[in-house]
Formats: structure tokens, C-alpha cells, sequence
């Protein structure tokens, strides 16, 4: 803890966003950060709590959040780097789309606003590559046995990363033409540029990390040449099968599964395919079923596309309206209202 005051002193800052007029006519990102002494201020506000809620229960990592606030506070973005990389192997995805858990478990958050952890950790790790610290880490022995992971998203990627550090040959199988999984077809180019992306699976190429993408188990390669051929094999295929709704007019026209719809669009979005081929939303008026953040995913989507009108509804209750930077049910995930800035770009909600 670099001050027992920094936390009454210094004021909470966040990310803010390009204007939605501005914002809506492209795809890249928009949030703008805060600059490098604004950060290092807010490392000061962590009180290094005796128990850290936002490292204990919050963080599904186990994040050594209070040591990389301090780190930064001091100025040793670099030592930073080190201890956000112990822990986590993609904190340049995780530090713009996780909903951050932490920081609602934040000891700040019973009463006031918590510590801007996420926008810490992003700022940690975009330093790090910005200063040619994020290098490939080829392990320096090999243990000679051979692993398997079937599936590129955020599970196969970070165990394949995690096992070739330790000497293992590992190989990952993606049944599309590019690596990424829910990553890269799941997540709009809005919330996460794929040049992001491909700048962390070049470093996995360069560590000795093998990719073979268009191979579909059990059609291309059997699961009995995975037997013969690895030690050990990893499903990390996500769950990529839709739930469907037995409701009556299913089959009707332009009704479409969320990740059908986002993965066309992100193919697009990186030239794969012309904006003839997707399903396009434009001039027509839309409609969301489901309140999460595969549905706001869609929503901002559709709004790019030119959408006429974009309504999403809810089949549970509206939750409870909570407008302060504090937590109402300190330390768990609260059931309060969230808001995406999809949403705020022009979306009507509708709840159960």
C-alpha cells in the first residue's frame, strides 16, 4: 500500500467512450483510457487489504491484484508486468471484455467506488508490449511427450500456452479457418480487435506452440490417431451448440442463433467475407431474445449494420436499478441492472 490515505484522497477514474454518433459508424474499439499518471494514481488507492477480496473471491485467476496496483503506484510497470503474467495468460482479452468480478468484490466497493483494477491490469499489459516486454518463452528443456488440445478458444489457448512453458509439444486442432475460437468469432471487433488476438498467438507460434486449422475431429482425424499419437489430449471445444426455442413461427425467416449471426459479421470485419454474404441487419428492425451479453453483443452489431430498430427482451424480471459506485451485495456478483454501452447506443430493453 503505497499511501493510508490514497484511497480518501484520490477519486475513482474510468475509461470513457467515443461518442455514439462517432462510435456506431465502425467496428474498432472506442473506449478511451486514462493516461499513464492518472493510472498510477489510482494504484494508490488499493489498501492492500490483510484479505483481498478482489483476489480471493472475485478474480477466478487468482490475480495478484494489491501487488500489481502497488507496482504501478510506484512506478514499476515492468515488476507489474511480472506478476500480472504469473498468474494470467491473455490479460490483454480479459482487461477489456471480463466483466470484472473483482472489482466488485473490491474492499472499496461496501461504501465507495472500488479500485479501477481492470483498467490497471490492461494498461500493465499493453506497457509490456508497447516496451517490447511480452516475449516468446520457449521452454528450456523438453519433456518429449506430445499434447493434444481440440479447440482454440480461451481454454485451449491459455492451457496450450501454459503446458508448452513447462516442455511439452503441444499441438492445437481449430475446425475453422482461424485461431481464436469464441475469441475471435464470439466477441465483436468493438470489444476486442483480432489484431489483439494475433499479436499473443504469433508469441505461442514463436514458443513452439502448432496450430492446424479446418480439422474437425472424427471427420479429418480420428480420435483413435489422437490416441496413438499424444500422451494427452484436452477437449476445449466450448459450448458452441445453441439452445433453441420450441415456440410457434421457429421456422420463419430471418430468425437466426446469436453466434451464426456475430461470427459472419467478425468474418467480415476481418475481410474474410463481403458484407453481401453475412446476415445483415440493415434497414430492418430487430429483434433480441436474451438479456445477456451475448444478446448486447448483437445488439451493437445490428446497430453498426444500420439496423432500423434494435429491441431486446428478457425473460427474467428487470433487476434492481443501482446507480452508486458501491456494491450492494459486497463481496458477491450483485443482481443489479447493467447497462452496456450497446445498449446505450440505441436499443430498446424489454424484461419478464
Amino acid at each position: 500500500m503505497g499511501s493510508d490515505r490514497g484511497f480518501i484522497e484520490i477519486d475513482r477514474v474510468e475509461k470513457t467512450y467515443a461518442p455514439v454518433k462517432e462510435r456506431i459508424q465502425h467496428y474498432n474499439e472506442f473506449a478511451i483510457r486514462p493516461n499513464v499518471k492518472q493510472l498510477e494514481a489510482q494504484g494508490v488507492r488499493c489498501m492492500d487489504c490483510g484479505i483481498p477480496y478482489c483476489h480471493a473471491m472475485g478474480c477466478p485467476l487468482g490475480n495478484l491484484i494489491p501487488e500489481w496496483n502497488d507496482l504501478v503506484y510506484k512506478g514499476q510497470w515492468k515488476k507489474a508486468y511480472e506478476r500480472l503474467a504469473a498468474t494470467s495468460a491473455f490479460p490483454e482479452v480479459t482487461g477489456r471484455i471480463c466483466p470484472a468480478p473483482c472489482e466488485k468484490s473490491c474492499t472499496m466497493s461496501i461504501n465507495s467506488a472500488p479500485v479501477s483494477i481492470q483498467e490497471l491490469e490492461l494498461a500493465i499489459i499493453e506497457r509490456a508490449f508497447a516496451e517490447g516486454w511480452v516475449v516468446p518463452e520457449p521452454p528450456k528443456t523438453e519433456t518429449g511427450r506430445r499434447v493434444a488440445v481440440i479447440g482454440s478458444g480461451p481454454a485451449g489457448l491459455t492451457t496450450a500456452s501454459k503446458l508448452r512453458k513447462l516442455g511439452h509439444e503441444v499441438t492445437v486442432f481449430e475446425k475453422s479457418d482461424r485461431i481464436g475460437g469464441l475469441m475471435r468469432y464470439g466477441i465483436p471487433e468493438f470489444k476486442l480487435e483480432k489484431k489483439i488476438l494475433d499479436r499473443r498467438i504469433e508469441i505461442m507460434r514463436a514458443e513452439g506452440v502448432r496450430f492446424e486449422t479446418e480439422v474437425s475431429i472424427g471427420e479429418d482425424i480420428s480420435a483413435d490417431y489422437l490416441r496413438r499419437s499424444f500422451d494427452a489430449i484436452l477437449i476445449a471445444v466450448g459450448a458452441g451448440k445453441p439452445r433453441d426455442i420450441p415456440a410457434g413461427g421457429r421456422g420463419l425467416e430471418g430468425i437466426h442463433f446469436a453466434m451464426e449471426y456475430l461470427t459472419l459479421s467478425n468474418k467480415h470485419c476481418e475481410g474474410d467475407l463481403d458484407f453481401g454474404e453475412i446476415i445483415s441487419a440493415r434497414e430492418k428492425n430487430v429483434l433480441v431474445i436474451g438479456g445477456g451479453d451475448t444478446g448486447s453483443d448483437c445488439v451493437g452489431t445490428a446497430i453498426r449494420h444500420g439496423a432500423r430498430s434494435v429491441r431486446q427482451i428478457e425473460i427474467m424480471p428487470k433487476p434492481q436499478e443501482w446507480t452508486k459506485p458501491t456494491n450492494p451485495q459486497w463481496p458477491d456478483w450483485p443482481n443489479t441492472l447493467r447497462t452496456s454501452t450497446s445498449h446505450k447506443e440505441g436499443c430498446e430493453r424489454d424484461w419478464g
